[in-house]
């Protein structure tokens, strides 16, 4: 496979921590460039985070000195330098927008962890397992854009990616209803305790805008491609609330669900066990073997215990049985920064270079 020069955009905040960590030994993509905002660019990686390294794993050396750049003046030199970026900033959304379409339109592939542009039709919002082929729809963004290699491709919003890839394997017989509420660790906020002391021994029960992407995201998600655009699905009805709760990562779901053609838990098991998408075909490096796992006991999944099941890749899945108001009942657990946001983020380019989006 050939080898990817890359830059991480926003790469001192947590996604970006995230991403260093989980590139900074990649068997394909090869770290070329940090870049923040003005007020990091010129300082050593290092000394740019100001005491503020937030992952467990200690900052790679490889990566400790090397000069963070700015991501908006230093943009043209930036994209001579790289054959794609993954960006993860905190900025206003009209901000963002301007800022991936100008690396875009500078002819480099923009991996985005960013809300900007998940909605917008002609750019694939891909959870790797379950819309792989949303993916083609790239050709006609860069007939948009007016590029031969430059283009936008996101990943949804992490709370989903919790819930969704259960139900994915369940959408043949005909989901009708979802009711999902996700209780959703403090790193989906950027925030550790340390930053973040008050929500120690606290829930809040709001998440700002949060619901409405847990609603609509899954509706494209689970769209067509039609002509240039992707159509979003019409079914399932999703409701959902979104909770803040006392822990560092990971986000876990409840979840309520009835069908046109209720299966039974057997099938259901079976569905959940045989499930297998694009990326455990291709053999991705960050593609957990096995995606879905079923835990048998009353008490699984845990938060604390089974996030970082196959390097954080995988979705875990426990409490399956039937309901009173709704067919049946379950919880999934999914890791928020790896699965939901930096490694998502990873496996879909990824899947983009297999497939040949990034030359």
């Amino acid at each position: 496979m050939k080898n990817y020069k890359i830059g991480i955009i926003g790469a001192t905040g947590m996604v970006g921590q995230r991403l260093v960590t989980l590139l900074s030994e990649h068997p394909w993509f090869k770290i070329e460039v940090l870049a923040a905002s003005g007020r990091s660019a010129g300082k050593k990686y290092a000394d740019a985070l100001n005491g503020r390294w937030a992952m467990n794993s200690p900052l790679p050396d490889k990566v400790a000195d090397m000069t963070v750049m700015d991501a908006t003046e230093d943009a043209k030199k930036i994209a001579s330098m790289v054959d794609f970026v993954f960006c993860a900033v905190n900025m206003k959304k009209d901000e963002i927008k301007v800022l991936e379409e100008t690396y875009a339109k500078l002819e480099v592939p923009v991996i985005s962890n960013n809300s900007a542009y998940r909605m917008t039709p002609d750019v694939p919002m891909v959870i790797p397992e379950v819309n792989p082929e949303h993916i083609e729809i790239i050709e006609k963004q860069r007939k948009r854009l007016g590029t031969k290699k430059g283009f936008i491709a996101v990943k949804s919003n992490c709370s989903i990616q919790s819930y969704v890839p259960a139900l994915h394997p369940l959408m043949k017989y005909g989901v009708k209803e979802v009711v999902a509420s996700t209780y959703q660790a403090i790193s989906g906020a950027g925030k550790t305790f340390e930053t973040w002391p008050e929500m120690i021994d606290n829930v809040i029960p709001y998440i700002g805008g949060e619901e409405e992407k847990s609603e609509k995201e899954p509706l494209k998600v689970w769209g067509h491609i039609e002509g240039d655009i992707i159509v979003n699905a019409t079914k399932p009805v999703i409701t959902t609330q979104c909770i803040r709760v006392p822990v560092t990562d990971g986000h876990l779901a409840t979840v309520f669900v009835s069908f046109d053609k209720k299966p039974s838990k057997e099938e259901i098991l079976k569905d959940w066990a045989d499930f297998k998408g694009e990326p455990q075909i291709l053999e991705l490096p960050s593609a957990p073997k096995q995606f879905l796992h079923y835990f048998e006991e009353d008490s699984r999944p845990q938060t604390n215990l089974d996030r970082n099941l196959e390097g954080g890749m995988a979705v875990s899945i426990g409490r399956l049985r039937e309901d009173s108001i709704f067919d049946y009942k379950f919880v999934c657990l999914s890791h928020n920064t790896l699965r939901g946001a930096a490694g998502g983020g990873v496996l879909l380019a990824e899947l983009l270079a297999k497939k040949g989006y990034l030359d």
